[in-house]
Formats: structure tokens, sequence, C-alpha cells
């Protein structure tokens, strides 16, 4: 799908703010792997059709950060999950780097057991695309800051008419004011994060154990 490629290449050549990491970017090789994984990613979710789409905050430092695809950790995107067909190499993912210890990331083990617990397919994304991190330490995270969410505002509705989502769902308070300040339509959930796990599930069986 042409838009596709030219959406990722959007990503790949935007400018970010300080102590912002773009995973995207052709300032790192690396970033080559990570571009080709979102890529396939999007084309994967392209032929799913899904009609749900799950906004969170930013990528993590362990998760889209490494791996360039939103919600997923290298564990994820090299091994899959139970019940879940949609990554690992046989589906031509790879990581960006070898590593001897694949990461995992708590957030994206919880978004996709529950989904899997549904038997539903939702596209992820993020409302800032980049790893936003403090100051002199990149294996870190911080909330994006306001002009940062800007500048995640025009993919995000990129996202939401390429893939003509019926139902947005926010995880956490960002994404649902990001949202928000769009005039998109959505259902909020508590971030998985920081003890939010418990709350989470419960907000995401209220929002798909009624469909």
């Amino acid at each position: 799908m042409k838009n596709i490629s030219e959406f990722v290449e959007q990503l790949a050549s935007m400018e970010v703010t300080p102590n912002v990491f773009n995973q995207y970017s052709y300032d790192f090789p690396e970033n080559s792997i990570r571009r080709d994984n979102l890529l396939l990613y999007l084309n994967q979710m392209d032929q799913l059709k899904p009609k749900i789409l799950l906004v969170g905050e930013a990528p993590g430092y362990r998760g889209c950060r490494l791996t360039g695809v939103p919600f997923t950790s290298e564990h994820l995107l090299m091994n899959n999950m139970d019940g879940l067909k949609l990554f690992g190499s046989a589906n031509g993912y790879k990581l960006a780097a070898e590593n001897s210890k694949l990461s995992k990331e708590a957030t994206a083990t919880i978004i996709w057991s529950t989904l899997i617990e549904y038997n539903i397919i939702a596209l992820g994304w993020n409302a800032f695309p980049f790893h936003p991190h403090k100051k002199g330490n990149s294996n870190s995270n911080r909330p994006p800051l306001k002009k940062e969410l800007e500048i995640g505002q025009k993919p995000l509705l990129q996202i939401i008419k390429f893939f003509d989502i019926k139902k947005v769902i926010a995880v956490g308070n960002k994404a649902d004011e990001n949202l928000k300040v769009l005039g998109i339509s959505c259902d909020k959930v508590r971030h998985p994060a920081q003890g939010g796990k418990n709350e989470f599930v419960k907000g995401m069986k209220t929002l798909l154990g009624s469909r």
C-alpha cells in the first residue's frame, strides 16, 4: 500500500524535540530495520482490517523504541504469544540489534494478552510516535510534552483515516487529552503501567466484553 510506505517515510523525516529519539530516522543505520518492522506491521493490519485503535502515550525504551512497532517488545516481536499469529521471525520481523537477552515490556504483554482473551486484533499507535526520554538518559521514559503531542497529531489522524477506524480507545490520560483536542470521540482505559494492570483489564473487559 503506497500510502503506508509514504507514511513511514514521513515519520523518518520528522524533526523531533530535544531528549527524543526518532526510531525511524535515517540518522542510525539500525533504524532501517525498525522502519521495515513498522511497514510490515501496518501492511499486515491493512490486510486484517481492524476497526479498533488503541492509542497509547509514547514508545517506551524497552518496547517500540527498540522494535519500531507500537505495543511490542523484542521478545514479543520475535516470539509471538500463545494465541497470536501476528508477529515472529517467520512473519518477517527482525531485531534492530542482536541481543543475548530480548527485552520484555509489561505494557505490551498486558495489552496483547487482553486482546487475545477477547479474540480481537486491534491496531496500536501512540499519541506521540517517538521515544521521549529524560535528559542524558536514553534508557528512560518520560511523558511527552504538549508540543510533542502536537507533533503526533498529524500521524494519528492519518492512521485513523488509513484504516477507517470505527472505535478509538485511549490508553491513559495523555492519549485521551490529545484525542479530545483533535475532536475524536474515544473511550478511555487506565494505562497498564505503574500498577494499572487490573484497572486496564477491567476497563477493556467493559468495552470489549459488550461487543
